[in-house]
């Protein structure tokens, strides 16, 4: 048998002719770096495919958010806007901006923005990706081809004023601010299942315990509410951290000093992105510090931390809660999801409560990666803003995606072990505390001493003895003298 052997330069002779007549049509656009063939059909340009080329990081594009994508069609336009607003832009450019950002805005063109989130370069690669999108798509809809830059170019029409180091950072914050609505929405909706169920469990009596001991009574109902006030206070911090993100620097430019940026640009591009979004959006105070301070980013940061801290802390107490069924505490159920083993029949897992640690360990960690963001930029720019982008959008997503199905599948299903309270009601020694009024700190501390002494429990060892009548012991147990139980401070959250 002859050996036939194929060169690679045959090889690649074999694949051009058989692919002839079948290859890609494609356009050529130049940069700095010379020439490049761009696919005929793509919306991006030749600093897009290089970074196409430079950057196969991840596999998380740009465009993996919708929100970020949408962020940057606003802020394009807001500057567009200004840019006419002052003078430097042409009505028939700005018209075919508008156009191009508004079909962004409404879901179209989202595959075009291909550039992964990891890249260096501060964001340039994102921004151009933008602006050779948007110009694109605006010369498409004006009559024009892909590519007569002459019309609507990237940089002298949709980076007009700009520069990565100021349109990055907003697109970012934007991002953040709109996603932020949608997120405390919904830990709203998270709060209020919780008080369905505090309203629902309110004069079911438990022990309450601390450093995972029996300390004193209290009703189920007061834990999920206490659950829902904590969810309401970290409510509060996203709402507060909000302020944090107002201050943009767009007309900031390369690196604040506003160079190649109209009079008066800067107030016009802030005051059109306050009316596009709804926030309190204004220029930076100073420019310089604007455009490499991350402290938007930080505080707005910390307070997804400090929600995923709860979220996890909630959920840890509900695995503890449901613990078992037969070895544990198993004072609630949650729903049964699916089967919680391949080796151990009949097993359930809480699988809905360590969801939430999970997603919550990585928002922590997250936060840890803004921070080591912010802290290494240099000099007049942060070149790390890309990271600090991607950590505090995915945070806010998976929260956001976490907490529906926390809720709708966990939450909302929730039912007490009425049985199993009332039996650790009677064998605890912890309903000692409760007793101290009635029988005296001495006479309750004998009471404990034999209970442990005996293995019974206080309620037995009172029983045994007629130390209290049945009906003094129904009274005790009442949840408004054993656990001082407010009704009216519940319903009024409801």
């Amino acid at each position: 048998m002859k050996r036939i052997v194929i060169t690679f330069a045959a090889l690649t002779c074999l694949i051009l002719v058989s692919a002839a007549g079948g290859q890609e049509k494609t356009r050529i656009e130049k940069d700095l770096l010379g020439e490049k063939q761009i696919p005929a059909d793509a919306y991006y340009g030749v600093q897009t495919a290089r970074a196409l080329e430079n950057f196969q990081i991840s596999g998380v594009l740009i465009n993996h958010y919708a929100g970020f994508v949408d962020a940057w069609a606003i802020v394009k336009l807001a500057a567009a806007r200004a840019n006419a607003d002052v003078g430097a832009m042409k009505p028939e450019v700005l018209q075919a901006i508008e156009k191009a950002c508004q079909a962004v805005r409404d879901g179209k063109y989202h595959d075009q923005f291909l550039v992964d989130w990891y890249q260096g370069g501060a964001g340039t690669s994102t921004n151009m990706n933008a602006n050779e999108v948007l110009a694109n798509i605006a010369l498409e809809l004006s009559g024009h081809k892909k590519g007569e830059y002459q019309f609507v170019d990237p940089h002298d029409h949709l980076n007009m004023s700009q520069s990565t180091n100021d349109t990055y950072p907003t697109a970012i914050k934007v991002a953040f601010l709109l996603r932020n609505d949608r997120l405390i929405a919904e830990m709203k909706n998270l709060v209020a299942s919780f008080r369905l169920k505090g309203d629902a469990f309110l004069e079911i009596v438990k022990m309450g315990r601390t450093e995972m001991q029996d300390a004193v009574p209290m009703t189920v109902g007061q834990e999920f509410h206490a659950f829902a006030a904590g969810l309401e206070s970290e409510i509060q911090l996203l709402q507060d951290t909000e302020k944090y993100l107002y201050p943009v620097n767009m007309g900031a430019t390369a690196i604040g000093t506003g160079i190649n940026v109209p009079k008066g640009y800067p107030e016009k591009c802030a005051e059109h992105l306050a009316k596009l979004t709804g926030k309190a959006i204004v220029p930076a105070s100073d420019m310089l510090t604007a455009t490499w301070d991350q402290q938007g980013f930080v505080a707005y940061s910390s307070a997804l931390k400090s929600l995923a801290v709860k979220l996890s802390k909630i959920s840890s107490d509900l695995i503890l809660l449901t613990s078992g069924p037969r070895a544990g505490l198993f004072e609630i159920n949650l729903p049964a999801l699916q089967p919680g083993s391949s080796i151990m029949p009949g097993k359930v897992n809480p699988v809905m409560p360590e969801l939430m640690n999970i997603v919550a360990f990585r928002v922590m960690g997250n936060d840890m990666s803004v921070s080591l963001a912010a802290h290494h930029g240099q000099l007049q720019l942060n070149a790390y803003e890309p990271l600090a982008g991607l950590a505090v959008i995915e945070s806010q997503n998976i929260i956001f995606r976490t907490s529906y199905a926390f809720r709708t599948k966990c939450i909302d299903g929730i039912t007490v072990n009425e049985k199993t309270l009332q039996r650790y009601m009677e064998t605890t020694v912890g309903i000692v505390t409760a007793l101290n009024p009635v029988l005296g700190y001495e006479k309750a501390t004998e009471l404990a001493a034999e209970a442990y002494k005996t293995n019974k429990g206080i309620l037995e060892i009172i029983r045994e003895q007629r130390i209290l009548t049945d009906q003094q012991i129904k009274e005790l147990l009442d949840p408004v003298k054993l656990t001082g139980l407010d009704k009216t401070k519940y319903l009024k959250k409801l």
